[in-house]
């Protein structure tokens, strides 16, 4: 298998437990105990996926995703003894794909990173071996979303998205004119089962993506807000 993942957290003791049960499930793993180390092998190395602590000696996660997401796409998951809404937030909107707070099961940790390698993998495929016709390009208005090449392009502007990002966007263009509940598109993209505070996790992943779209704040053109029900592309 041979994927790469990342654990960045200065909690030695954690980390390499951690890093047992991820290497017994035939991962190669990382250990780094903060934000230089962590950096510096993101710019030498390969990496598939990434698991930042939100507290490091040096800098933050938040600060190590956000460098990461200037010219990487791979996965992040987030782990924090925090357990506010705002943090959680704020490290989706910086492009992180999944948060775990501490204490966790490591068991649950290595099914996270089994579905954002996923994911990963089906985003970066050419095309998927189905029996059914798809549609594999729509067009917006100016927005394209190709499902085979999983590429998006505004006005023949390439826009870069995570798979997490073009996931969400591919749902809501392709069931265009309905609003889609946050339920619903949580559960269709996330495929995990909606909770209460699920819909911060969506509304987080909205804003990201509304921002590499160039969408205005207040009048979006593309992904609109249904106040009290989901989201919409007309």
């Amino acid at each position: 298998m041979n994927t790469h993942i990342l654990i960045v957290d200065d909690e030695q003791e954690l980390a390499e437990l951690l890093a047992v049960y991820l290497r017994n499930s035939g991962y190669r793993v990382t250990l780094c105990g903060d934000g230089a180390c962590a950096l510096r092998c993101v710019k030498q190395e390969h990496i598939d996926l990434a698991i930042l602590d939100v507290m490091l000696p040096d800098m933050s996660g938040f600060d190590i995703c956000r460098t990461i997401r200037e010219e990487h796409f791979f996965p992040i998951i987030m782990l924090t003894a925090k357990i506010e809404d705002n943090d959680k937030i704020y490290g989706l909107t910086l492009g992180a794909d999944d948060y775990i707070t501490k204490p966790f099961n490591p068991l649950e940790v290595v099914a996270r990173v089994r579905t954002q390698l996923r994911r990963a993998s089906q985003y970066n495929s050419a095309s998927h071996g189905t029996d059914e016709p798809l549609i594999e390009e729509i067009d917006i208005r100016g927005l394209v979303i190709n499902k085979t090449t999983h590429r998006c392009t505004l006005y023949n502007e390439n826009i870069n998205l995570t798979p997490l990002e073009f996931d969400i966007l591919w749902y809501l263009a392709s069931h265009r004119g309905r609003v889609v509940p946050s339920e619903e598109l949580f559960e269709a993209v996330w495929q995990e089962k909606y909770l209460k505070n699920s819909s911060n996790t969506v509304m987080a992943h909205i804003g990201r993506l509304r921002d590499k779209l160039h969408e205005p704040a207040k009048h979006p053109k593309f992904v609109k807000t249904v106040w009290g029900i989901g989201y919409e592309i007309e």
